[in-house]
C-alpha cells in the first residue's frame, strides 16, 4: 500500500517523504505564514498528474517504436471558488518534437488518461480533465 509522511519544519513549511525515501518541500506564501520555499500542495497535484500521464505516454510511444527528440507537458487548472477549492477543470497540453504520427500520439494519450494514469482517474468525477497536443518538428 502506498504511504507517506508529512512533517512540519517551520512556519508553514512541510517536508513530505514517500515510502521510497524521496522527500519534497512544500510551503505557501508569506501572507499566510509561509516562507515561499517550495511548491503549494495543489501545484504538486498538477505535477503528479503530469508525471503520471507523461510516464504512460512515453512508455506507450516507445512500445509503438515512435521516435521523438523532446517531450514535455504543460498543465493548467481551474479551481472551485469556494472551499475546499478543488480542481474543477484541468487542461493537459502535451508537446512533442519529432516525426510523430498523430494517431499514435492520440492513442497513447487516450490510453493514459482513460486507463493507466491513476492520478487522472483519482481526480474523476470532480475534475474534468481535457487535453490538447502539439507535434513540433525537430
Amino acid at each position: 500500500m502506498p504511504s507517506a509522511t508529512v512533517r512540519l519544519v517551520d512556519g508553514m513549511q512541510f517536508v513530505g517523504t514517500s515510502a521510497s525515501g524521496h522527500a519534497i518541500v512544500m510551503d505557501t506564501t508569506e501572507d499566510v505564514g509561509g516562507s515561499d520555499t517550495g511548491p503549494r500542495p495543489m501545484e504538486l497535484l498538477l505535477i503528479a498528474l503530469g508525471g503520471c500521464t507523461g510516464m504512460d505516454v512515453v512508455s506507450i510511444l516507445r512500445k509503438m517504436q515512435v521516435q521523438f527528440t523532446r517531450f514535455e507537458i504543460a498543465l493548467d487548472g481551474e479551481r472551485a471558488p469556494e472551499y475546499p477549492k478543488y480542481f474543477t477543470k484541468i487542461k493537459v497540453i502535451y508537446k512533442i518534437w519529432g516525426d510523430v504520427p498523430e494517431e499514435k500520439l492520440k492513442k497513447a494519450i487516450d490510453l493514459s488518461l482513460e486507463k493507466y494514469c491513476s492520478v487522472s482517474n483519482s481526480l474523476k468525477p470532480k475534475a474534468e480533465v481535457s487535453y490538447e497536443y502539439q507535434i513540433n518538428p525537430t
